[in-house]
């Protein structure tokens, strides 16, 4: 129930400055593996800078490109993507349009938090990751490999990260949901703020 009108929020009071939603022992569960993903996933990102750096000097150096270089990329871009979504939903990392948001009460934008959480990011995260399921099975059923000469031989590998991926912004959108809850509900209770930490 909101605080009689005139009075200071509790919640916003107990909070530092700005949109950080309190942590439930439930969702510091949740976001520790989010964020475990999310910092082996990070050393993709110069194993990937290096493989582009090897194909340009094969190609344009001495004349040698390599189709088994360039879909190495597209996977290791792939794979980034597909965890780093999930780690920067967590972090609160993602692009935001804020323009009217941040003249609104904590209140008031945790609850269309919730509300886009509940209706729109959970529901299309378990979606796709359900119809994406029957696709990857059969692209493991078939050990499918790269149609491309000289490709790579494991294309049911790359696959598995469509319902890893959604899995995962699955995980950190239910996360969220129940900071939620416990900014405006108090359920579940909400962690002191040196365990809560970020948002």
């Amino acid at each position: 129930m909101p605080p009689p009108t005139g009075s200071p929020d509790p919640v916003e009071a107990a909070l530092p400055h700005g949109f950080v939603l309190p942590h439930n022992r439930f969702s510091r569960t949740l976001d520790r593996f989010i964020v475990r993903a999310g910092e082996i996933a990070k050393w993709l990102w110069p194993l990937l800078m290096a493989v582009i750096v090897l194909q340009v000097t094969l190609r344009y150096g001495f004349g040698r490109g390599s189709v088994m270089l360039e879909e190495i990329q597209w996977h290791i871009y792939s794979i980034g993507f597909m965890i780093g979504i999930s780690y920067c939903i967590e972090v609160d990392r993602h692009v935001r349009v804020d323009a009217l948001a941040e003249h609104w009460s904590l209140r008031r934008r945790a609850w269309i938090e919730l509300i886009g959480l509940t209706l729109f990011l959970l529901p299309f995260a378990l979606l796709v990751a359900y119809q994406s399921a029957p696709f990857v099975a059969t692209s493991w059923r078939l050990a499918e490999v790269s149609v491309a000469p000289g490709g790579l031989p494991y294309r049911w590998a790359i696959k598995s990260f469509l319902v890893i991926g959604f899995a995962l912004i699955a995980i950190v959108a239910f996360s969220r949901i129940t900071r939620c809850t416990t900014l405006l509900y108090g359920v579940p209770r909400a962690l002191p703020p040196s365990d809560g930490g970020r948002a």
